[in-house]
């Protein structure tokens, strides 16, 4: 068996993972990897472990040695697929790893805003509680979830897992066909009657052409004053200067983010200094519960290991 040269460019994405491969190897590990940094890191790799670090053209250009590329992500968008395809370099990413973790911090955001959480959260440590004429403080109305109707913009794992969550709770749940589709397939209720009905509307579906910006100030007129937005999929999958519009006037009764358009949001983003009431932002953590990581790890390890086998296992590419 050759001996191969792994680079990992941001380890530190796997907080406290120990990187063992039982072949021949010679293992470069970085914390982090900027843009300039990466085409001389990676100039001599067999194999690259990324998770957010862009592998471009150019990059698998001048990595003359390259055979793979394993992304620690389902995600892979930040590698240029059809230049790995054409320079002959595989490229797998690590699959339903996160299934409950994601569906169970939709849920959390769901919850938290129905209760009305971060309103009475505020108000307790206002000293308003201590103020009242009766032994509670009531402000803001509170919603069950039970009866509710939960829709769920993508059908894959996650959705899925999140849907019994919410069935659970007593919540009717259906799912929204793609914005724009000609046809709703059975299973599914048109994405405008999702948008209008929902008391609750939770995206879990990637990033594109299609589905950027999806839920815009059209689609955040029609829903029901009181309805939530859940977004734990990717941050342009939102409109957010719409959204936070939405939020101020009471258009819609609150939304819960772990994503933004830009991450990190070196440059500010409009919902971090909203400091809203009905808005909870959480920095991009759905994914990464103790469990998570561990099965994105192994995963992530087998994929290499079973790649230098000369099996396929989780390829893209």
């Amino acid at each position: 068996m050759n001996h191969k040269k792994i680079v990992v460019l941001d380890a530190d994405t796997l907080p406290g993972r120990v990187f063992h491969f039982d072949f021949p190897h010679e293992l470069a590990v970085y914390g982090t990897t900027d843009a300039a940094e990466t085409a001389g890191r990676v100039r001599d790799a067999h194999i690259i472990i990324t998770n957010k670090v862009m592998i471009s053209e150019d990059i698998i250009a001048h990595a003359p040695q390259l055979e793979l590329i394993a992304v620690s992500a389902t995600g892979v968008n930040n590698v240029d697929i059809g230049a790995a395809k054409a320079a002959g370099v595989a490229v797998c990413n690590v699959r339903a790893y996160g299934n409950e973790s994601v569906a169970e911090h939709a849920f959390m955001l769901m919850i938290a805003l129905m209760r009305k959480l971060p309103a009475y959260q505020r108000d307790v440590a206002a000293g308003l509680w201590e103020k009242s004429p009766f032994f509670c403080h009531y402000s803001a109305p509170i919603r069950d979830l039970n009866g509710k109707t939960l829709a769920v913009f993508g059908r894959g794992n996650i959705g899925r897992t999140l849907a019994r969550y919410a069935q659970a709770f007593g919540m009717g749940v259906v799912f929204a066909e793609h914005k724009h589709a000609p046809d709703v397939r059975e299973g599914y209720v048109s994405f405008e009657d999702a948008v209008r009905t929902a008391d609750v509307l939770s995206l879990h579906c990637p990033l594109n052409a299609q589905t950027e910006n999806m839920i815009g100030e059209n689609e955040l007129r029609q829903m029901k004053p009181g309805a939530v937005l859940i977004n734990c999929g990717r941050g342009g999958l939102v409109d957010e200067n719409a959204l936070l519009a939405a939020l101020k006037y009471g258009q819609i009764g609150g939304a819960g983010v772990d994503v933004l358009t830009q991450e990190p949001p070196k440059n500010g983003n409009p919902l971090l200094k909203a400091r809203l009431p009905n808005l909870i932002v959480t920095p991009h953590t759905a994914w990464a519960s103790r469990e998570a990581l561990d099965r994105l790890f192994d995963i992530l390890l087998a994929n290499i290991h079973a790649f230098v086998k000369g099996e396929a296992q989780n390829r893209v590419v």
